[in-house]
């Protein structure tokens, strides 16, 4: 019997609760004095699949230079419109919950939502989350885009373990049942 995949948010926030700013710069995360990358390699190395939604992707491919930066694990990016899927990047309209399920029940390392907003959304809402490591920056942006948007959902969490990175909190919450 293998191990149960867990779909794990690990994603860096500032104190105030934005992702990005209203303009999607990440600009205010790297003000901030880290320690290494954060723990990001660590976290990296124990996923072998990466889900985001088409946002995410588009941001990505405008932001990132060179190579595609998941280009060793499984990814997916979850569409309303037909695409062609790429050599880094299968593309689908599939149900999150079957989907989502389907990966779960495979072997495998566990599972890396990319990026917040309305995928994170669907994924908290359905109850598909199951650990949330959340990496507090050092700043204070006023406005932007949320790491959680507001509806109408619930999740009660148990603190698995705090580290610091410097000037940076990690947060490691497991989604109780």
């Amino acid at each position: 019997m293998s191990e149960k995949r867990d779909l794990v948010l690990f994603i860096a926030t500032s104190l105030d609760g934005y992702i990005a700013t209203k303009d999607e710069s990440l600009e205010w995360l790297f003000n901030g004095d880290g320690e290494g990358d954060n723990g990001y390699s660590d976290f990296y190395e124990s996923v072998d699949t990466v889900l985001m939604g088409k946002k995410t992707y588009d941001w990505i491919m405008k932001h990132e230079t060179g190579e595609f930066p998941y280009k060793n694990k499984a990814c997916y990016v979850f569409t309303r419109s037909p695409i062609e899927d790429t050599v880094d990047v299968k593309f689908t309209n599939e149900d999150i919950i079957s989907f989502t399920n389907k990966l779960k029940s495979q072997e495998g390392k566990n599972i890396w939502i990319v990026g917040g907003g309305e995928l994170l959304q669907s994924f908290i809402k359905e109850k598909l989350v199951d650990e949330l490591i959340i990496t507090v920056a050092p700043s204070i942006i006023g406005k932007g885009i949320p790491l959680f948007k507001e509806g109408d959902y619930q999740l009660d969490l148990s603190l698995k373990g705090t580290r610091n990175f410097n000037q940076f909190v990690e947060l490691h919450y497991g989604v109780q049942n």
